[in-house]
């Protein structure tokens, strides 16, 4: 077999691995049975039950809007096929839905195995100890994650084969970018549903019961703990799952779409042989949690986060070097992304990390009241965009010129191939982050159901240790989010405007000078016009989401009141709070508002490109699109690093305060943490995550809708 065929068939058997080794771990973590064998454990179980429930509920829900939207979208894209005899619209219909079904495998599943996880993990921990409730806790979020590297390498790679990529690689892989646009367009409303959700919950229980009443975080009289609860599965798992997913599948075809333009069959492939490696390297690697010497969760978690970029690059060097040494610098791109993907995750550990400076001056300036700790939070907020950002600059850049050696004839195109290929790189790994970020809810979830159920000191302790180590994953992987969207987004971009050079017939370097040049005489002013549209429809999109998540807890607010009003028993452990009320109240307003964003994602370059000023002249149309996805993407790099950044920088400031710095619990600088905390939910929870989605949905939807509206089907 040729370099190509051994990488697309390595890409599918490494895809059949994940998924069974996800199987695995499902059957795994489902024959362990949830004790009630003492009231505590019963009342443990009970309030899972509550947990399990509502998230079910509220997932079928969210599902039921999101699949309606991709069928119907499948559906158009079909017909039109059909009428106009057109097999590549029709396989774009095919592979679009096939995108949505899969990301909605990988949220769904993977937010039910943590919702079924975090009692087990408290079941563990109670009976055999810290250790043991750690290697599970990471098996449930793995789930997830390797959920995300199987079903990713079985479509992109199966899809590929199915419909002979070998034979016609620059049509298959267009038809690639169309599953990829699918898995967009079901994440980003995934994402900004779970968002809404989950923040509305939390900041509505937190305001009322932490603030006005003096409750703790988790207490089973506050009316919205169980939905505060239920939001961490539908954000944290099925929302950065279904995230992460997209990003996956995008890192990977991207810079297969652009080397099918340069007509190179090993480098369409490479994409897929670098992240089948790194694939099986980290399964491998998920097996150092059970076998850690270290003491410490996060220690133990952050090495295997260090040991997977190691693994994958050591193993993909091996490969590359034995198959293709002719093709070396590609693997060199490779790791220059997962090297930026390392810088990414652990400066955002660093400004958030209650162990580091930032979060400690934050907790201190909370000492002078909640204006100061705002403004504290968000300098910091700001210092940490400066390091990521420019090491994905110089990732791009360093793969650029690296990438130039792979062709003598197209340097050009082989540059912005190597600069695509980097952000496969930076997400060759994602499997073992996102399984460490979904680790967050499941220990989040256990930490709450102990102090719900009443269990001793040192069991909540043990439970706040695996709580404090998944708050700083959650870090890291909300960094690494969006540090691998914007290299994505990025990759997008180049597969653009190579998908309008083999649309148009011109060399990708006269497109490229035609729509992305500021100076241009003719298309000039229009490129720049769309960077201005693409800074400010980021910004409009962060509003639309802190706007809805606003609404939504300005109703829980109200609920909670009325209950403790007209319930005083609650607060006397005498009545039972109405949890499901609080929840259909959230469930409501999260499903109400999560269309109007991820629709002006997906249509605002649909319309620039049907209404927009192009006067007969589609470069006219080309050039204001360019300059769109430009500028989404040097903003949403900005304002989802800073949101997602000082979002934790506040809430681990506050619980460094809590942990007995500054006074503790109860003090005035505690109050004003809180505030910055309850400040802060919505940007990294909600509207921060939100922006990966949305600058890939418009670069995604641009390559693949726009050169059909452009250039005819």
């Amino acid at each position: 077999m040729t370099l190509a065929e051994t990488s697309m068939w390595l890409g599918l058997i490494s895809g059949v691995i994940g998924v069974l080794y996800v199987i695995g771990l499902i059957v795994y973590i489902t024959r362990l049975k949830i004790l009630e064998d003492d009231e505590k454990s019963k009342r443990a179980a009970q309030i899972h039950g509550y947990i399990k429930s509502a998230s079910i509920a509220y997932i079928k829900a969210q599902y039921t809007v999101i699949l309606s939207i991709i069928s119907i979208v499948s559906i158009i894209l079909i017909v039109v096929g059909i009428v106009t005899s057109s097999s590549l619209v029709l396989w774009t219909g095919v592979a679009y839905f096939l995108g949505g079904l899969s990301s909605a495998t990988v949220s769904i599943v993977g937010m039910l195995m943590g919702v079924l996880s975090n009692i087990r993990v408290l079941n563990t921990l109670v009976r055999k100890g810290l250790r043991d409730a750690l290697a599970l806790a990471f098996r449930g979020g793995s789930v997830t994650g390797f959920l995300v590297g199987g079903i990713g390498l079985l479509g992109t790679a199966g899809l590929f084969i199915a419909l002979g990529g070998f034979s016609n690689p620059v049509d298959v892989t267009q038809i690639l970018l169309g599953y990829a646009f699918g898995a967009s367009t079901a994440a980003l409303f995934a994402r900004v549903g779970g968002g809404i959700y989950t923040k509305a919950a939390d900041v509505g229980a937190d305001l009322v019961g932490k603030v006005e009443v003096g409750i703790p975080e988790d207490d089973p009289r506050n009316p919205g703990v169980i939905a505060d609860n239920v939001g961490d599965n539908v954000g944290d798992c099925a929302g950065m799952g279904a995230d992460l997913f997209e990003s996956y599948v995008e890192g990977m075809i991207a810079p297969m779409a652009i080397a099918a333009v340069l007509g190179n069959l090993d480098l369409v492939a490479y994409p897929v042989l670098f992240s089948a490696t790194a694939l099986l390297a980290s399964i491998v690697i998920a097996q150092f949690v059970s076998i850690s010497p270290f003491k410490q969760p996060g220690r133990t978690l952050t090495t295997t986060s260090i040991l997977s970029i190691v693994g994958a690059a050591v193993i993909n060097g091996i490969i590359t070097y034995a198959l293709a040494p002719s093709i070396s610098p590609a693997f060199i791109v490779g790791v220059l992304g997962l090297i930026a993907g390392a810088i990414v995750g652990f400066t955002s550990d660093y400004f958030t990390s209650p162990m580091y400076r930032p979060v400690k001056a934050v907790a201190q300036n909370s000492q002078f009241g909640p204006a100061l700790t705002i403004l504290s939070g968000l300098s910091m907020g700001f210092y940490s965009t400066f390091i990521p950002s420019v090491a994905i600059a110089l990732a791009a850049v360093g793969s650029y010129a690296i990438g130039s050696a792979l062709s003598t004839s197209e340097k050009l195109l082989a540059g912005i191939y190597s600069a695509a290929l980097a952000g496969t790189g930076m997400l060759a790994t994602a499997p073992i982050v996102v399984a460490a970020d979904a680790y967050g809810p499941i220990v989040d979830n256990t930490a709450g159901l102990a102090e719900q159920a009443g269990y001793e000191e040192d069991v909540r302790s043990l439970a706040d240790m695996l709580d404090s180590a998944g708050n700083t994953m959650k870090s890291i992987s909300k960094g690494y989010a969006i540090g691998s969207a914007a290299l994505t987004a990025l990759a997008l971009l180049f597969s653009f405007a190579s998908v309008l050079s083999s649309r148009s017939g011109l060399r990708v370097d006269i497109v490229m000078q035609t729509i992305f040049n500021a100076g241009h005489p003719e298309y000039g002013a229009y490129f720049i016009g769309g960077i201005i549209i693409g800074v400010v429809a980021v910004a409009l999109f962060v509003a639309m989401v802190i706007q809805a998540v606003t609404a939504a807890a300005g109703r829980l607010v109200d609920e909670i009141r009325r209950q403790f009003r007209e319930k005083p028993g609650i607060l006397e452990w005498k009545e039972r709070p109405d949890y499901e009320r609080a929840v259909q109240i959230v469930t409501f307003y999260a499903l109400r508002r999560l269309v109007a964003p991820g629709l002006l994602a997906i249509i605002m370059p649909i319309i620039i490109a049907l209404v927009g000023p192009a006067g007969g002249d589609v470069w006219k149309a080309a050039a204001i699109l360019g300059g769109l996805l430009t500028g989404s993407i040097g903003s949403g790099l900005l304002l989802g690093l800073f949101q997602g950044n000082v979002g934790n920088t506040w809430d681990n400031a506050k619980k460094f305060i809590e942990a007995g710095n500054f006074g503790g619990k109860g003090t005035e600088a505690h109050k004003a943490a809180v505030v910055g905390d309850t400040v802060g939910d919505p940007l990294k929870d909600a509207a921060g995550p939100a922006i990966n989605i949305m600058i890939k949905v418009m670069a995604v939807s641009s390559s693949v809708i726009i050169p059909l509206i452009l250039f005819g089907l």
